[in-house]
């Protein structure tokens, strides 16, 4: 699931002139790979200025890790935001989550957003967008109307009856097809075991012995992936926002959801504590009265200025952007009072913040594709008619409000082109030193349960920081406790006595 970063940072892009100077990077020893691999791991960079203390520079990497060729590689596109210590020559390496968001636009474009001005100080930061992603092969499917329709029309039927079903399959089909059409062959190889690999490769050629990581949200994925196909490599490496890699797809998405539900609750119980908030009694009143708001909207959708309609995916969309960290919830309450007035312009402009949509109607990433065709490849499905079903009926259990906006989940996937690429057989990570598993208690996208499993059950040498608050993700979020423990561990490689249950 998107990191908040992912999902807000399309509105504050920051342009930049790249001059015509260049760096290269002292290299380490020469990898020992195979002669099939060491093209890729000898190649020598030229770093490119591209902003103020930036440096830009694509990377070839094999499509196929299976069958690794020079003649079939793809460029993966990085940037380093310099050390604000000139003598630092440590890296940190970083993700923002998705599968999806641009690595390059967060370092590029938000580094204050990255990392505190220790870490700023000590390391050059590096992110890249990983394959399939943006500038690196990216996925190409609809165009920018149907794109349109795909995110944000409804079927017209009765949600989550037989019609509504075909409907969607139709169009979900379409949206398959397109991927496959436009993207081409690349489609069958950005799962995340290759993006992994491909950080190794990126590591070797800036001369880094050791790989200092900082993943959010899915990023914690990849990086755990990547630990797990090379302990030995791995430096300081942080995870915040854990996705637990031993959980079904299903059950993944029942414990998003009922983070969610939870979250929505939270917000509730804030906002009716407040004045001019747009609910009035209890909490489960509250929700009630947001599930026949819902229920409105799905036959009648809401009027904006724009001229646009706020249907139920977009009304959806909106609440469960919101839930993503409590700095949105007075504009949920906001979008809460209108469309309560028949009016749908708040939870639009959430929608539209979330699919990265601008206001003349273009999306501004390709995370939609990007992340269909990573998650896809990354885990198995059942897309039986037999199983869909099962599925609805726990996640209608799960959340009487938002579980019916939440079938058929594995409708896309059950569709793709091509098969599951298989993952590590362990994600324990032996070998490895010491991982930093920081989670939220009530983060509702990478709920605080698989980052309790993640540290205690599954990383053989995972340790677990718990921020006890609200929101996805922890770290730049406002704590100093947090930010000084991840600070702590990845400029002094200090690991705390115990949980400082921040």
């Amino acid at each position: 699931m998107k990191k908040l970063w992912a999902v807000i940072a399309a509105f504050a892009l920051v342009a930049s002139t790249a001059s015509c100077t260049s760096q290269s990077f002292t290299r380490a020893k020469t990898e020992q790979v195979s002669s099939a691999l060491q093209p890729f791991y000898s190649q020598k960079l030229t770093w490119s200025d591209c902003g103020k203390k930036l440096l830009c520079a694509s990377i070839s990497v094999p499509l196929d890790w299976k069958k690794p060729s020079s003649k079939q590689a793809i460029k993966i596109q990085a940037v380093i935001h310099e050390a604000a210590n000139p003598d630092a020559s440590d890296f940190l390496f970083t993700n923002p989550g998705g599968p999806g968001a641009s690595g390059y636009d967060f370092v590029h474009d938000s580094i204050s957003q990255v990392a505190t001005s220790r870490l700023i100080d000590k390391y050059n930061i590096v992110g890249f967008d990983p394959r399939g992603v943006d500038r690196s092969a990216a996925v190409t499917c609809l165009n920018m109307s149907d794109t349109e329709k795909f995110l944000y029309s409804d079927s017209g039927y009765a949600y989550g009856s037989p019609n509504d079903l075909a409907a969607s399959k139709k169009m979900v089909s379409k949206f398959v097809n397109s991927c496959k059409d436009q993207t081409g062959l690349e489609l069958k190889y950005l799962d995340t075991v290759s993006a992994a690999r491909d950080l190794d490769i990126l590591r070797a050629t800036l001369g880094s012995p050791k790989l200092n990581y900082l993943g959010f949200s899915y990023g914690t994925f990849l990086g755990n992936t990547y630990a797990a196909l090379y302990p030995q490599k791995v430096g300081r490496m942080v995870l915040d926002g854990a996705e637990d890699p031993t959980l079904s797809t299903n059950q993944k998405n029942i414990n998003q959801l009922k983070g969610f539900d939870l979250e929505l609750r939270s917000y509730l119980a804030d906002c009716l504590s407040q004045t001019g908030c747009p609910f009035k009694g209890s909490v489960n009143a509250s929700l009630k009265r947001i599930q026949k708001l819902l229920r409105s909207i799905e036959t009648h959708p809401l009027p904006t200025k724009s001229g646009r309609e706020l249907t139920i995916a977009a009304s959806t969309t909106g609440i469960l952007l919101s839930l993503y960290s409590n700095t949105f919830w007075s504009m949920l309450s906001t979008g809460f009072t209108e469309a309560f007035a028949g009016k749908g312009d708040t939870l639009l402009k959430l929608a539209d913040i979330y699919n990265d949509r601008s206001s003349a109607g273009d999306f501004l990433t390709n995370g939609l594709e990007a992340f269909y065709a990573i998650s896809c490849l990354d885990e198995p499905v059942d897309g039986s008619a037999a199983a869909m079903a099962k599925q609805n009926s726990l996640v209608l259990a799960a959340s009487p409000t938002l579980g019916r906006y939440w079938q058929y989940g594995a409708l896309v996937c059950s569709m793709w082109p091509y098969p599951p690429v298989k993952g590590p057989a362990s994600y324990a990570a032996k070998g490895s030193p010491t991982i930093l598993v920081v989670g939220t208690t009530k983060d509702p996208a990478t709920p605080y349960s698989q980052a309790v499993r993640l540290a205690h059950n599954i990383l053989a040498n995972g340790f677990l920081v718990t921020y006890n608050g609200d929101g996805h993700t922890a770290y730049g979020r406002g704590s100093t406790c947090v930010n000084n423990t991840v600070d702590n561990f990845l400029v002094d490689g200090t690991v705390p006595g115990k949980d400082p249950n921040c």
